[in-house]
C-alpha cells in the first residue's frame, strides 16, 4: 500500500539565528529531523516558560482503591547514590572548556529527574536530546547523569499501542505538553539516529562502569532497531532508515535516506555485541550511500536528505514536491562527526577517503575567506548569508584528521569566540551546545579499550 507522507517544515531565521524547526507528518505519523535546531549567531533568545524546570515527568495516573503490587525496578534504573565528578584526561585539548560547558549544560538543560529540555521548541524533550546527554555523560565519565537521563527516557519515551501495550524498545521522538496541565509523548514514532546514539552510549557505559545490564538493554534495542529501521533493497543491500518504513519508503522502488544518520563506528560496535544481525553490512552500505549521494552535489557535499531508486541503485535529489530537501545544511553537518569518529576510532580507510574527498569544497572556502555559509545548494551556491557554529564544530574533527592546521585556525577564529561562560552562541541553543561539545571533544579522549570486543 502506498503511503503518502506529508511533512511540513517551518524554519524561522531572525538576524542570522535559526530559532527552531518544527516537523509534523500526516497519516498519523511524524518524526524527528534530528539536527533541526541550531543557533547560527547570537540573537535574542526565546524566553523559557517559568515553570519549565518544574514540569512533572508525566501526568498523574488514576489511582485505584487497592494499590498495585510493587514491581521491582529494572536494573538499569539504579542511579548512583553518590554524585559524579565528571572529568576528562588531563592531556585532553580544551579540557577545562569541555568540563565547564558540560557542567553548565547539566544545570541549564537537564532537570533533576533527567529530562533534557529544548527551550527553543516549546520546552519539549526529544529522544535526540536524551541520547546526546547519555553519549556526552559516558565520554566525560559522569555515571549519575547517564543513569538519570536513561531512566527518564525509558520511563517517558516508551512507544505504546492505543491499548497501552509496549510496541518495542525504541523511543518516541517527541515529548511535551499535550494540552494544558498534561505532559507526555506527543509523537510516538522514532528517529533512528537517537536510538543509535543511545545504544552506542549504553555499550560504552557498560564497559566503562562495569554495568552488564546496559549491554542487555542495548541488545534488545538493537534487535528492534534492525527489525523496524533497516530495509533490504533488491540485490540484497540493506540500508538504515531514518524512522518508520511507512514514512521513508513511499513506493516499492523509492527509499528516502538521511546521510547524517549513518554511523559506521556505531555499527562496528553493534557487531561486537549482537552477532545475530549483520551490522557490518550497514557499514558498507553507509559508505556506499555517502560516496554516491555526495556526487549528486556539484561540489561533492552530503545532503540533508537524498532519494534512492532501488531499481537502478542510483541516488537522486528529493522530489521537488517534497518538503525534505537535498541541500547541505544543519542535518548534513553531522556527517563529518560520524565519519571522523570511524576514522579515528577504527582506523577506517573508507572514512579517511570520504573525508579527503567530500571536504574539498569547504576547505577551499575556508582557505579563501575563512567563512562558510550555513546552507549550500546542489549547485554549490550559498542560499543564506549567515554562518552556523554547529557547522564549524562538526567539521572540526574531520579537519583535525586531514588538515590539522586549518582545524586549529577554525577553532580559534570561529568556535572559541562564540563561547562564553559555558555557553556557545546563546543560552537557549540546545542543539548548538551538543554539536559544539561533541565536535570539540578530541577523538583521543576515549580509552581505546572501550572500543574493543569484550
Amino acid at each position: 500500500m502506498l503511503v503518502l507522507v506529508l511533512v511540513l517544515r517551518l524554519t524561522d531565521f531572525v538576524k542570522g539565528s535559526q530559532w527552531f524547526l518544527r516537523t509534523s507528518t500526516a497519516v498519523a505519523i511524524s518524526f524527528s529531523l534530528a539536527g533541526c535546531v541550531s543557533i547560527a549567531f547570537k540573537g535574542q533568545p526565546p524566553t523559557p516558560a517559568p515553570e519549565a524546570k518544574g514540569q512533572p515527568e508525566s501526568p498523574a495516573p488514576n489511582v485505584s482503591q487497592q494499590p498495585p503490587t510493587p514491581v521491582p525496578a529494572p536494573p538499569w534504573e539504579t542511579v548512583p547514590s553518590v554524585a559524579s565528578s565528571p572529568s576528562l584526561p588531563e592531556a585532553t585539548a580544551n579540557r577545562e572548556l569541555l568540563e565547564q560547558s558540560w557542567d553548565i549544560y547539566r544545570k541549564q538543560f537537564i532537570q533533576a529527574d533527567g529530562r533534557v529540555i529544548d527551550y527553543e521548541a516549546s520546552d519539549r524533550s526529544t529522544s535526540e536530546g536524551q541520547a546526546y546527554a547519555m553519549l556526552r555523560a559516558v565520554l566525560i565519565d559522569d555515571p549519575t547523569t547517564f543513569a538519570l537521563t536513561l531512566k527518564w527516557a525509558e520511563n517517558n519515551l516508551r512507544r505504546l499501542s492505543p491499548e497501552g501495550q509496549v510496541i518495542d524498545q525504541l523511543w518516541a521522538w517527541k515529548w511535551g505538553q499535550q494540552k494544558p496541565g498534561k505532559w507526555g509523548a506527543i509523537d510516538k514514532n522514532f528517529a533512528s539516529d537517537a536510538d543509535i546514539d543511545a545504544i552506542t552510549a549504553l555499550i560504552l557505559a557498560a564497559r566503562r562502569w562495569n554495568r552488564p545490564e546496559y549491554i542487555d538493554l542495548a541488545r534488545i534495542k538493537l534487535r528492534h532497531l534492525w527489525n523496524y529501521s533497516t530495509v533490504a533493497v533488491p540485490g540484497g543491500k540493506r540500508y538504515l532508515l531514518p524512522g518508520p518504513v511507512e514514512a521513508f519508503v513511499p513506493s516499492p522502488s523509492t527509499v528516502y535516506l538521511n546521510p547524517s544518520y549513518f554511523a559506521p563506528y556505531a555499527f562496528r560496535l553493534f557487531a561486537q555485541v549482537d552477532r545475530d544481525r549483520d551490522w557490518m553490512s550497514l557499514v558498507k552500505s553507509s559508505y556506499d550511500a555517502l560516496e554516491k549521494s555526495s556526487k549528486v552535489s556539484a561540489v561533492g557535499l552530503p545532503s540533508d536528505w537524498i532519494a534512492l531508486d532501488t531499481k537502478t541503485g542510483k541516488f537522486q535529489p528529493m522530489p521537488a514536491s517534497s518538503p525534505l530537501q537535498s541541500v547541505y545544511s544543519f542535518d548534513a553537518y553531522r556527517v563529518w562527526w560520524r565519519v571522523a569518529w570511524d576514522a579515528a576510532w577504527f582506523d577506517s580507510p573508507e572514512a579517511q577517503r570520504y573525508l579527503n574527498t567530500a571536504t574539498k569544497h569547504l576547505q577551499a572556502q575556508l582557505g579563501s575567506s575563512l567563512r562558510l555559509p550555513a546552507r549550500i545548494n546542489l549547485q554549490g551556491k550559498p542560499t543564506v548569508t549567515y554562518e552556523a557554529t554547529s557547522q564549524y564544530a562538526m567539521l572540526y574533527p574531520a579537519l583535525s584528521l586531514i588538515n590539522p592546521d586549518k582545524a586549529q585556525q577554525m577553532v580559534e577564529k570561529k568556535l572559541l569566540p562564540r563561547y562564553k561562560q559555558g555557553i556557545w552562541d546563546d543560552e537557549s541553543a540546545y542543539y548548538t551546545q551538543n554539536l559544539a561539545w561533541i565536535g570539540l571533544l578530541p577523538t583521543t579522549a576515549i580509552n581505546l579499550q572501550l572500543l574493543q570486543p569484550q
